[in-house]
């Protein structure tokens, strides 16, 4: 009887020694550590390609450190950013560059991070711009547009002849003319709300900050008409002269103010 209870009690002791053998067992194995660089890189890319964009940053994440100091590694930043843009983490992706731009102010590959980060800024903002339809505006950020637009004019100047900037100047453009309407729509909600001070003050914003692009016309107009329908006679015929002299054949002196029935950022 003893050798039977006996017999029992080590056959438990060895199933409970069989399983935590088998736990042990299933942990995980890190199949890249034995990896090269070149290897880790090539996974990466493989995985990017596919899309798998969330695959590839851990991937990104060790190569970077496995190749510190090398040009893989500034390559593994710049597509870690890449990737965490793609998987809509914008953050991490201006983070990632931020750090890039930091730590390797010489890089040949400098042109693409500033590329990069005014591409984030830029379809960022356009996101935002994307839900507006006609809601109030007065409170909305253009901090998106205006980093963009920084990182494109950096771009531009310091590597005029790079691949990347003739683009970045096509989008800087259309940033100057969409922050432009930006005032010129908010001016427009407080001048047909009877906010003729505010209105002014946002279409002079306008004027006085952008040139050369189409939206001025209505806000020199809006202007003209806040300043007679606060009484102002004075500043009233300034605004109007103003205008006569830049749009002689202004449309808005007979057809008033716009009437909105597209989102004001829907420019094509």
């Amino acid at each position: 009887m003893f050798r039977a209870k006996l017999s029992v009690v080590c056959a438990c002791l060895l199933a409970i020694g069989a399983s935590i053998l088998t736990g042990c067992s299933t942990n995980p194995v890190d199949r890249t550590a034995g990896m090269s660089p070149n290897s880790l890189y090539s996974e990466a890319k493989d995985e990017m390609t596919q899309g798998q964009w969330d695959k590839a940053v851990p991937l990104l994440e060790k190569l970077e450190a496995k190749a510190a100091g090398t040009p893989l590694a500034q390559q593994a930043q710049l597509d870690k950013a890449y990737a965490h843009y793609k998987s809509g983490e914008a953050a991490q992706a201006l983070a990632t560059l931020d750090r890039f731009v930091k730590i390797h102010p010489a890089s040949p590959a400098m042109d693409y991070a500033l590329y990069l980060k005014g591409i984030i800024n830029f379809n960022g903002d356009l996101g935002l711009f994307s839900t507006i339809t006609r809601q109030d505006l007065a409170e909305r950020d253009q901090k998106a547009s205006k980093e963009s637009f920084e990182a494109f004019k950096e771009l531009v100047t310091r590597f005029p002849d790079s691949q990347y900037s003739p683009d970045a100047r096509q989008r800087m453009s259309y940033i100057v003319s969409s922050l432009a309407q930006y005032e010129v729509h908010v001016a427009r909600y407080y001048y047909k709300r009877s906010a003729y001070l505010a209105a002014i003050n946002r279409a002079q914003l306008a004027v006085a900050d952008y040139r050369d692009v189409p939206v001025i016309e209505e806000a020199l107009y809006i202007i003209y008409k806040s300043y007679d329908a606060l009484g102002m006679a004075q500043l009233r015929d300034d605004a109007r002269r103003v205008l006569d002299k830049n749009f002689p054949n202004s449309e808005f002196l007979t057809k008033g103010v716009k009437q909105n029935k597209d989102p004001w950022w829907k420019v094509w």
